[in-house]
């Protein structure tokens, strides 16, 4: 006879015998249904049940209790044991199952297998634990079978980082990556290949695969000694590099290939939208504009999974940053359109944004395409009055005549009269104010500001109009140059602004913590008053939970604003960094590979965060140049960096090291990184000048070498006012 027993949601055994309906039975204390598995050599039901314990009930001990149609018991039948359903053997695991699977090789010992949420059980046909194991991810199927060793048996078990782990008892033997999460696993064979494992994906994929390789049996033979003919290797060396060298030339993928697959443009508009879409902007100002940018994809062949991602820096924002297309076909344009606004009060680093565009070819093979885009100047600007007095400022020499400002900025000034052109003001969103001026009688414009980050995005954008602006009258000989003091005192006051900021979130968050944790104790005080039978005062236990409460919230608040002037606060520092490198190249004439270096060095984070902070991270980097391609003498190249990048104490060996940095490039430092960059440098070095040490071995030798100052610190540090700062004054008198 088939016998066929179905559990059902309530917890309710029905057995069938071949077609008719035998008998029902409710199992003690059943929630929900758990596995449920059946052995043949102990004749008996095994099961996890909702206390979380492996139970076993025999299966005449189900033939002769209550029927499940009289679950209602009455009391006499409860003190008769003879039709109570009874459990044979229960072992408490301490979590949910997956799975049972009961194992019997021999005829003399059968397993009761048990994967559970974290742990793997193997038991005896009593109940009692054989083996446990203790697994590392979540598991979501397994399969014990037949083992090659005797006494042992083999288990795969697949978990949901897609991998499958073979164990032989408790011994991890082999893992395997799965393209998929397999939630069944089976063993079998396939025409003549035995051993195929079998797993099926929660979206219906099935997959065979074959685990490792047929042996080879052949073996290679000896070869004999013979006298190697250096000659012929360095020929046959010479031509393998050429070939070598040939292939790098043309790249991995043909360029017209890969070139035409795809072509991305970025457009955007010359005005303000209509409506402005600046809907959830916080910034004081009642009408914040909004700009159109339009992306436009051409496709030469057919693309799948098509995705486009802008990104913009903060606190710009975009009212839609992600669009797909799952299918394009050969030779279509698709077109996507989505607005820019300035969503936060104070500047952003930059206004080029970059879309990127993945997607993968017909051959199945995946590419990557981006496009730059340039924001308008008015987008977060708007034109202001010329202020006569700031406490920052800066001058950019320039090789040819002064252009009129109108003509440079068009739509900026507030007064368009010919008094006024060499003189024009901006005001930020944010509320700061930016002063430029140029002089009448040199080639220098003058650039000043309250504050020393808002000079970045002025001083780039009238570089950038004045390349735009002489290219435009054929002169390509332009050029910009910077010879006043490098203003690395107001770029240090605006790190240890963002250090403090960083060190102040560190101390909040630990308070919160702790907050939490007593919240937490309190509760549970409080909940075992309330649960006991007996009523005990609460001793202002409640009080205390009102105070704590209102702690936690309060800490959570200034978590919340201290992060917001984290964010507020590092914008501003890649604003001064980027002010710092343009200057940098300025005055040294740097290349633009030179100023790629300092960029990755300078630059190296898109968005701060407690673990990887920019100190650390740039501090390493700056240390590595000193180390390289900067350093004077073996000793430095020797010295050998931290390779853990660990939040300082403070930001006085950062700003040590950018220092030194300056102050050797000030002496013909020359920044490179290819493999003769860490030669040693002839640096002829001014009359009583000291290098400033980079570590503390250096520091020390410096101290038994001299004692002299260093005194070099003018050509970094601020310098008293020139005979051209009161001719700048004058334009604005």
């Amino acid at each position: 006879r088939d016998l066929i027993c179905i559990q059902s949601m309530d917890g309710m055994l029905m057995v069938f015998e071949q077609e008719s309906y035998a008998f029902g039975r409710f199992l003690p204390g059943s929630l929900l249904p758990g596995p449920l598995a059946y052995s043949s050599r102990t004749d008996s039901f095994i099961t996890v049940s909702s206390c979380r314990q492996v139970e076993s009930y025999k299966y005449q001990v189900l033939v002769f209790a209550t029927d499940a149609d009289k679950r209602e018991e009455t009391e006499q039948q409860k003190l008769g044991s003879g039709k109570r359903l009874v459990v044979d053997w229960t072992l408490n695991i301490g979590e949910q199952a997956l799975d049972i699977c009961i194992v019997s090789f021999n005829q003399s010992t059968s397993s009761v297998f048990v994967l559970g949420e974290r742990n793997f059980f193997c038991l005896k046909d009593n109940g009692q634990i054989r083996f446990m194991k203790k697994l590392d991810c979540s598991p979501s199927c397994f399969l014990p079978y037949c083992s090659v060793s005797e006494g042992t048996i083999n288990t795969l078990i697949g978990n949901h980082n897609s991998m499958l782990h073979i164990y032989q008892d408790v011994t991890l033997k082999w893992a395997t990556q799965l393209p998929h999460i397999p939630v069944a696993v089976k063993v079998g064979s396939l025409h003549d290949l035995k051993g195929v494992i079998v797993t099926l994906s929660d979206d219906g994929h099935l997959q065979c695969s074959y685990l490792g390789t047929d042996p080879s049996l052949f073996q290679a033979p000896k070869v004999e000694s013979r006298e190697l003919n250096y000659k012929e290797l360095d020929a046959e060396l010479k031509e393998l590099q050429k070939i070598i060298k040939d292939v790098k030339s043309q790249g991995v993928w043909p360029m017209t290939e890969r070139e035409d697959d795809l072509r991305v443009f970025a457009t955007v508009s010359p005005n303000f939208d209509s409506v402005s879409q600046a809907t959830d902007a916080d910034i004081g100002t009642d009408l914040v504009p909004s700009i159109t940018v339009k992306v436009v994809l051409q496709s030469r062949l057919a693309l799948q999974k098509v995705k486009l991602s802008v990104y913009v820096q903060p606190p710009l924002a975009l009212t839609c940053d992600h669009f797909s297309f799952d299918f394009m076909a050969p030779e279509t344009t698709r077109e996507v359109a989505f607005s820019v606004y300035l969503k936060r009060s104070y500047t952003p680093s930059e206004l080029e944004g970059n879309a990127v565009v993945s997607y993968f070819k017909p051959t199945g093979i995946p590419r990557v395409i981006q496009c730059k885009f340039r924001l308008p100047l008015k987008l977060i600007c708007l034109p202001g009055q010329p202020s006569k007095s700031a406490s920052h400022k800066l001058t950019i020499d320039t090789n040819k005549s002064p252009v009129s400002l109108l003509s440079l900025f068009p739509g900026f000034s507030s007064q368009p009269d010919d008094d006024q052109v060499n003189v024009m003001g901006f005001c930020f969103l944010g509320g700061s104010r930016v002063t430029l001026l140029a002089s009448k009688t040199s080639q220098r414009y003058r650039i000043q500001s309250e504050q020393f980050e808002d000079l970045w995005l002025i001083i780039n954008e009238l570089i950038l109009r004045l390349h735009e602006y002489f290219e435009k009258q054929g002169i390509k000989d332009f050029s910009c140059s910077f010879s006043g003091s490098m203003p690395l005192q107001e770029y240090f006051e605006l790190i240890d602004h963002h250090f403090e900021l960083r060190i102040n979130g560190e101390k909040l968050e630990e308070l919160l913590s702790e907050r939490a944790v007593q919240f937490r104790a309190i509760q549970r005080r409080l909940l075992t008053r309330f649960k006991d039978k007996t009523p005990a005062p609460l001793q202002h236990l409640d009080t205390l939970l009102d105070g704590t409460y209102k702690q936690v919230i309060a800490l959570a608040e200034a978590v919340e604003e201290n992060q917001a002037n984290l964010f507020q606060a590092f914008a501003r520092l890649k604003s001064a960094t980027h002010l710092v490198i343009l200057l940098i190249g300025l005055w040294q004439k740097l290349s633009a590979d030179q100023v790629a270096i300092l960029e990755a060095a300078f630059l190296p984070l898109q968005e701060d965060a407690q673990e990887l902070g920019w100190e650390e991270t740039v501090d390493a980097a700056v240390s590595h140049l000193l180390k390289t391609c900067l350093s004077k003498s073996s000793k430095e190249r020797a010295l050998n960096l931290s390779s853990h990048l660990d939040m300082p104490k403070d930001t006085s060996r950062l700003k040590k090291h950018i220092t030194l940095l300056c102050d050797r490039l000030a002496k013909g430092g020359r920044l490179c990184l290819s493999a003769d960059s860490a030669a040693p440098q002839t640096i002829i070095m001014p009359g009583g000048c000291t290098p400033i040490p980079e570590s503390d071995l250096e520091e020390r030798s410096a101290e038994q070498d001299s004692t002299e100052p260093f005194t070099n610190h003018r050509l970094l540090m601020a310098e008293p006012p020139t005979p051209e700062d009161s001719a700048f004054q004058g334009l604005l008198e």
